[in-house]
């Protein structure tokens, strides 16, 4: 079983830019597809960005494609979202997940997660 622990979250201006980073431990990471989602208050639970195993397909969502990059240190056990261009409404409580086999923007796919980091945009 792969432990996630995310961070990174913080207070950001619009149009400012933070990484998120999501250390796993327990397993090692390059056996999992990964993938990056957030929850606003009151809202669904919503893929942001995936990546597979070797880093060779990856996603996004229409909302943040073109601000936001997704990538993968496999020796360092580590995955990241680099969030450029934030705007109030990317604010929301983001979580990296991990699956064995399923690559893709459903969270009930994804076997692991981890406990979030809050990511707030000012006006």
């Amino acid at each position: 079983q792969v432990q996630l622990v995310e961070s990174g979250g913080g207070l950001v201006q619009a149009g400012g830019s933070l990484r998120l980073s999501c250390a796993a431990s327990g397993r090692t990471l390059s056996n999992y597809v990964m993938g990056w989602f957030r929850q606003a208050p009151g809202k669904e639970r919503e893929y942001v960005a995936g990546i597979n195993r070797g880093g060779s397909y990856i996603g996004y969502a229409d909302s943040v494609k073109g601000r936001f990059t997704i990538s993968r240190d496999n020796a360092k056990n580590t995955v990241y979202l680099q969030m450029n261009t934030l705007k109030p409404e990317d604010t929301a409580v983001y979580y990296c997940a991990a699956s064995l086999t399923y690559y893709g923007d459903d969270p009930k796919k994804y076997n692991y997660w981890g406990q979030g980091t809050q990511v707030t945009v000012s006006s």
